[in-house]
């Protein structure tokens, strides 16, 4: 039986050169979000829940636009580039 690991991309940064990427861990966080561990997915990668959220509000502001909506952008996406780029420097030095 296949689980959705089966599927997933390879990271191409972390199997030339060792390293691990900016996304890495973000394909099996979503999975772990789809299945229900909050939390693991939380932990695999910081961002999951940002970016999600920076999703949702794009997919949202395709039909509804409202005054201030491109500074909601710029903080959405802002904030979720600050999460991956903290999480991955901690990641990196522990």
């Amino acid at each position: 039986m296949s689980s959705p690991e089966d599927y997933m991309l390879p990271c191409l940064n972390k199997k030339l050169l060792g390293i691990e990427c900016l996304g890495c861990g973000i394909q099996r966080a979503t999975i772990l979000v789809f299945q229900g561990e909050f939390k693991a997915a939380f932990f695999m990668y910081p961002a999951i829940y940002s970016l999600f959220l920076l999703a949702l509000f794009l997919i949202f502001n395709l039909f509804v636009k409202f005054k201030g909506d491109e500074k909601v952008k710029i903080v959405l996406v802002v904030m979720s580039i600050s999460i991956i780029v903290i999480s991955y420097i901690l990641k990196i030095i522990n």
